[in-house]
This record gives structure tokens, C-alpha cells and sequence, in this order.
């Protein structure tokens, strides 16, 4: 549960480093339509802690099941299919949300590097 947790915090850290540092993050509300579960995102920060928790589940519940199908692609890519797999899943997170954007592959590939970086500060790297 504890391990959870870190990976929410470092999914939330991650995203707001991407959003402030990266030219081409970006994260605003949508006025009358940043609404998920019911509830309405009128805040960025709100909308932060939501997409940011949801790249903490993924990368908590649906990465360490990736991995394990895609062994073989990592073999034969020397790892580097394991970068191609964290951007899809950030990739993701931009077609999921449309308050986060993610302008070009530039800014998508900085900000893969930002969340592995961050998750591996935390010690949440295998």
C-alpha cells in the first residue's frame, strides 16, 4: 500500500515538473467540462492530482504487467522498447485527458525521461 502511494506522489511531482519546465505540457481546465466521477476540475491543481494519480495507478497496476509481455522486445532492442512503452503510456494519458496536452514527440520524450526520472529518485525502479 505504502508503494502505491509513492507511485501516486511521483506520478503528481512528475506532471507538475512536465508541465512547468516542458514547452509543449500543458495542463488547463476546460470551463463546464473538466468533469470526471462527477465531480467538477475547476482548479489545476485538482485536475494535476487527478491525472497525475491516474499515471500512479498505471504505472503502479498496468506497467509491471507491460513489461512482462514485452520481454522480448526489450531483448531484442536492447531496452529501449521499455522508453517507447513509458511514452505510449504518457501518450495515453494525453488522449485520455483533454486538459493535458502534449504538443509534439519532443515534449512527449521529455517529459517520459521526467516521470522515469522521478520515479527512479524515488526509488520506485526495479
Amino acid at each position: 500500500m505504502e508503494r502505491l502511494l509513492w507511485h501516486i506522489i511521483a506520478g503528481i511531482l512528475a506532471l507538475f515538473l512536465a508541465i512547468k519546465f516542458i514547452p509543449g505540457a500543458n495542463l488547463e481546465t476546460i470551463p463546464g467540462q473538466s468533469i470526471y466521477f462527477g465531480i467538477g476540475f475547476d482548479q489545476q491543481w485538482k485536475l494535476l492530482f487527478l491525472v497525475g494519480g491516474i499515471l500512479g495507478l498505471i504505472n503502479f497496476f498496468v506497467k509491471p504487467i507491460l513489461d512482462k509481455i514485452t520481454i522480448p522486445l526489450k531483448i531484442l532492442t536492447l531496452g529501449l522498447f521499455s522508453l517507447i512503452l513509458n511514452m505510449g503510456i504518457i501518450w495515453g494519458l494525453d488522449i485520455l485527458f483533454e486538459e493535458f496536452e502534449i504538443f509534439g514527440i519532443i515534449p512527449l520524450f521529455l517529459t517520459t525521461l521526467l516521470v522515469w526520472t522521478v520515479n527512479f529518485f524515488l526509488g520506485l525502479k526495479k
